[in-house]
C-alpha cells in the first residue's frame, strides 16, 4: 500500500513536452501534504557500440545549463510510441547510425522526487553508418571514442550527464563481455 494517496491533482502548466502539476496527498495517518511534480512522457537512451573498444557519444550544447555536454543519444517518447521504436528513430536522427541488434536494459528514473520520467536504456550493436538528421534546435556532434576514454572522462568529471554516466557504466560492468567477442589485442 502506498503511504501517500493522491486526493487531488491540478495541472498548473502544460508545455511542449511536459506538464507541471500540484498534487494534494493524504498520508495514511490523515495528514495532507502538497507535492509539485513534472509529468514527462518518458524517454529513450541509447549507447551506440561500434565494437569492443569504440562507442559513439554526442557533444550536445544544452541551453538550460549553458554548456556543451558529452551525452549518449536520447529523446522523448512521442504519444503512443513504443520505446524501441523511439530508440531506432533517435539513433538515426542524432547519429545517422542504424543498428542490426538491440538490447533493452530496462528503465531508470531521472529524478523521482519531482519528475515522472522513465528513461528506457538501450544498447545498439552491429551499426551501419548513415547521415544524421537532428531536429532544427539540436546542436549535436557525433564523436567516436574508445570506451576506455569515455570511462576516464567519467572519472575526471568531464562527462556530467547522469544518463550517460549510467549507461556507460552499465555497459562496461555488465554487458560488454556478454555481447561482444573477447578482444584479441
Amino acid at each position: 500500500m502506498s503511504p501517500e494517496l493522491i486526493s487531488q491533482r491540478q495541472i498548473v502548466y502544460t508545455g511542449r513536452k511536459i506538464q507541471v502539476a500540484t498534487d494534494l496527498l493524504t498520508t495514511v495517518d490523515g495528514r495532507q501534504v502538497r507535492r509539485d511534480v513534472v509529468i514527462h512522457p518518458g524517454a529513450v537512451v541509447i549507447l551506440p557500440v561500434l565494437d569492443r573498444h569504440q562507442i559513439v557519444l554526442l557533444k550536445n550544447y544544452r541551453f538550460i545549463v549553458e554548456d556543451t555536454l558529452w551525452e549518449v543519444p536520447a529523446g522523448t517518447l512521442e504519444s503512443g510510441e513504443e520505446p524501441q521504436q523511439a530508440a531506432i528513430r533517435e539513433l538515426a536522427e542524432e547519429t545517422g547510425y542504424q543498428a542490426a541488434r538491440w538490447h533493452y536494459h530496462g528503465f531508470v528514473y531521472a529524478s523521482p522526487g519531482v519528475l515522472t520520467e522513465k528513461m528506457h536504456l538501450f544498447f545498439a550493436l552491429d551499426l551501419t553508418p548513415g547521415p544524421a538528421h537532428p531536429e532544427a534546435d539540436e546542436h549535436l556532434q557525433p564523436v567516436i571514442l574508445s570506451l576506455q576514454t569515455a570511462l576516464e572522462m567519467i572519472r575526471r568529471g568531464d562527462i556530467r550527464d547522469a544518463k550517460t554516466v549510467t549507461t556507460l557504466l552499465l555497459w562496461d560492468r555488465f554487458y560488454a563481455d556478454q555481447f561482444l567477442p573477447p578482444s584479441t589485442s
